[in-house]
């Protein structure tokens, strides 16, 4: 199995999994020209949430959540920006990135996990 099917499998697992969590998908691999990808945006009560899903089979390359490292997170806060102006958000919109972390059969679900990198 490659990196991208097993990537579109955790994308399937943590969507089902927010799904049953009462999110409201709005997207799915939203790609903003060559700055990055989001792999999940949604609703969450008031918050527009942007979600990152990471999975690992195995942990002798670290957990899931690890993988979210600084540059990770400044390229999502950079996309959600674009993707706020896009769909013409106001500016004030509450929004907030969570990461979906699935480690072998357990998913996490990080709210709040970072704050924005501008």
């Amino acid at each position: 199995m490659n990196k991208r099917s097993v990537g579109n499998e955790g994308e399937d697992r943590a969507y089902d999994f927010l799904l049953k969590n009462k999110i409201t998908v709005l997207e799915r691999n939203y790609r903003f020209h060559k700055t990055g990808e989001i792999d999940l945006i949604g609703k969450d009560g008031e918050y527009l949430v942007f979600f990152e899903v990471k999975y690992r089979a195995f942990s002798n390359k670290g957990t899931a959540s690890e993988a979210v490292n600084f540059a990770k997170q400044k390229q999502i806060s950079n996309v959600a920006v674009s993707y706020l102006y896009q769909k013409r958000y106001p500016m004030d919109t509450p929004v907030r990135f969570d990461v979906i972390a699935i480690d072998g059969d357990k998913i996490n679900w990080y709210k709040n996990a970072f704050d924005f990198v501008g």
